[in-house]
């Protein structure tokens, strides 16, 4: 593995978004050839280069877009002495995953969910805008205060796991903090999609099944 597929494991394993630019055809004699590669965000080069300063300025103002759209694509850069067809691959920073309750759902979740692009959290701290939570331990007393904290840093999924019943006290609790009818209302409870689940890595399956249906705006199916 090269220097700048390394880095590339590195940062998506800290969940980092990233530019990976790879030289596939070159025409005339540019000062580059098929292989070379370079990795970027937003602001500019991590490692590797395109052979110059001109392909590597390119690339990184191709960057920017690349990760707006999340797909990959060709893009041709210019040389005096030749030019250089470049494939940019964007990986987007993976989702932060927040599980709360230390429950044999929640170690699964956390064991299952780098495998489906998700980067586990247990500190409510660390969510923020576009983060996924769940709620694992519907028994836990403070759970109305840490899903209120959570609510406040815009997440793009909140769940939290039993029936209405038992946990229909924390949505009230929720109100009588002044938590506005419409976040109360976003939580998924149940959450997990209807696949008749019984254990819990099953449950956790479930679980993951539709938050990937959610970010990937799938319809999914979830529990009543």
């Amino acid at each position: 593995m090269s220097d700048v597929e390394s880095e590339l494991v590195d940062r998506r394993r800290q969940g980092f978004e990233s530019v990976l630019a790879t030289v596939v055809r070159t025409d005339g004699r540019p000062p580059s050839r098929p292989g070379e590669k370079i990795l970027l965000d937003r602001s500019g080069a991590i490692a590797g280069t395109l052979g110059c300063s001109e392909f590597d300025a390119a690339a990184r103002d191709d960057a920017g877009g690349f990760l707006d759209t999340g797909s990959p694509g060709l893009r041709t850069y210019r040389h005096e002495l030749g030019s250089i067809e470049v494939y940019l691959e964007p990986y987007p920073a993976e989702p932060v995953l927040l599980v709360l309750g230390d429950t044999p759902v929640g170690r699964e979740l956390l064991a299952l969910a780098t495998r489906v692009g998700f980067r586990p959290v247990t500190d409510a701290a660390a969510a923020g805008p576009g983060s996924y939570a769940v709620a694992t331990d519907h028994d836990d007393p403070n759970l109305a205060a840490v899903l209120e904290q959570v609510l406040g840093r815009g997440p793009r999924f909140v769940g939290v796991m039993g029936s209405r019943r038992h946990t229909g006290h924390h949505l009230e609790d929720l109100r009588r903090r002044g938590v506005p009818e419409e976040a109360v209302a976003s939580i998924q409870s149940p959450v997990g999609l209807d696949l008749g689940a019984r254990s819990a890595p099953e449950i956790a399956v479930s679980i993951l099944a539709g938050l990937l249906a959610v970010r990937n705006g799938a319809p999914g199916g979830w529990k009543a």
